[in-house]
């Protein structure tokens, strides 16, 4: 009898002229679950036993060069920069217009450097998967990740099969065909609202604004911002996937600034502004630079008040003079907006643990940061300041009041 016809499809990527035993294998798996499979090579020198359904010129074209030039240029690392953009750009080109559901990508240290561009490019709700010698490692920086990125570390599999990597490849087989199945991808029926925040303990407007939102016939998606939460954010943002971004948290522009590795990138509170998606903007977190728990303290951040969050998070807060500055680049961020920009300032504090009385108030600090809003507010935003602290009712109603004025006006869709 013949087969059943395979009901998703998975792109599998890799270095075709020295791992294809290991590709075939994935592609085995994938097959005998009842998936389709299409092949990508990425290799430069050395070419596949068997032809694959794109080849390593058809990739290298895709990134406006040729293997001739990246075997001429006589340096792996530009090499196999210019497969890097040739896949993510053929893969990108692939997925639109249909021929793949999922991707896997296997990879050493130069196969994760491609990978993470690769995944990079395709939109959210697409599975990706990259089985890497490296994964999880810290030498992947957060803003190389795609938002919803899987991993799996290929144990035991820098050269040749055996039983131990085969572990880890079937396992990345099967959780990528699956996913291609199950993926519930964003339906995009109602206009899209980001929120940045954190935990109730620290933050609560989204309590408040979440269901009034929802109320107005809008979706609302809140991120959590330690980093990858703000990466995801921004990705979407950079997409035009928001009719709007309430974005309150803004911690992790002082992380970045601060070199903390809870960092959502240097594009942090920018992509919306350059995709022309209307924002209000806060202070939420502003004051205070999150650090992981288990790393050592940084010299220049010793001897600050800290809250100690959990294991993994640690947070000290800035100096007046930093929290100027933080107010200085922020305001240059969102001079950059092509939409409009509000700016909430509620004066009596930006988290639960500033208030008067709480374990990281500095009323010095926080005058300082409010003065610096006020000097350095670019023309085109509107700067609402309120006697209120970010988590009293006024702060939601306000916002409430802006989205209902955009709404009014045309900004913002009904």
């Amino acid at each position: 009898m013949p087969e059943p016809k395979a009901d998703r499809t998975i792109l599998v990527v890799g270095t075709y002229d020295t791992k294809q035993d290991e590709l075939g294998y994935l592609a085995q798996v994938i097959r005998a679950q009842g998936g389709a499979v299409k092949t990508m090579d990425v290799s430069v020198l050395g070419d596949p036993r068997t032809p694959t359904d794109y080849s390593k010129h058809q990739v290298a074209e895709a990134g406006g060069s040729s293997i001739a030039a990246a075997i001429a240029g006589e340096d792996e690392n530009l090499a196999m920069q210019i497969m890097a953009r040739g896949s993510a750009a053929l893969a990108a080109r692939l997925h639109a217009a249909g021929v793949f559901d999922g991707v896997v990508v296997l990879g050493g240290s130069m196969g994760t450097d491609l990978a993470l561009d690769l995944c990079a490019a395709l939109p959210l709700g697409v599975p990706k998967y990259i089985v890497s010698t490296v994964s999880f490692s810290p030498m992947i920086p957060p803003e190389r990740l795609a938002a919803d990125v899987q991993m799996i570390l290929w144990a035991g599999g820098l050269y040749g099969l055996n039983s131990v990597c085969k572990a880890s490849l079937s396992q990345a087989a099967g959780a990528v065909l699956g996913a291609a199945r199950a993926v519930e991808k964003p339906a995009r029926d109602r206009p899209l609202i980001g929120m940045t925040s954190f935990g109730k303990t620290v933050l609560r407007y989204m309590v408040t604004l979440k269901p009034a939102l929802e109320a107005r016939g809008f979706e609302v998606a809140v991120f959590h911002a330690t980093g990858m939460g703000g990466r995801a954010f921004e990705s979407l943002a950079a997409e035009g996937a928001f009719a709007a971004v309430m974005d309150f948290a803004p911690q992790e522009v002082g992380n970045h600034l601060h070199g903390s590795a809870i960092s959502a990138g240097p594009d942090r509170m920018t992509n919306a502004g350059r995709a022309g998606i209307p924002q209000i903007v806060s202070i939420g977190c502003y004051d205070l630079v999150d650090l992981v728990g288990w790393h050592e303290m940084p010299d220049h951040l010793r001897d600050r008040p800290a809250h100690a969050h959990n294991r993994l998070l640690t947070s000290v807060i800035m100096t007046p003079e930093e929290r100027r500055e933080m107010a200085r680049v922020m305001c240059d961020r969102l001079a950059q907006a092509r939409a409009p920009v509000v700016f909430l300032l509620p004066t009596q504090g930006g988290n639960e643990w500033d208030r008067p009385g709480g374990p990281l108030s500095d009323p010095q600090g926080l005058a300082a940061f409010v003065q610096g809003v006020r000097d350095f507010c670019p023309g085109n935003v509107t700067l609402i300041e309120m006697d209120a602290h970010i988590n009293d009712p006024l702060f939601s109603d306000t916002a409430l009041a802006v989205v209902d004025d955009w709404i009014a006006e045309g900004t913002l869709p009904r």
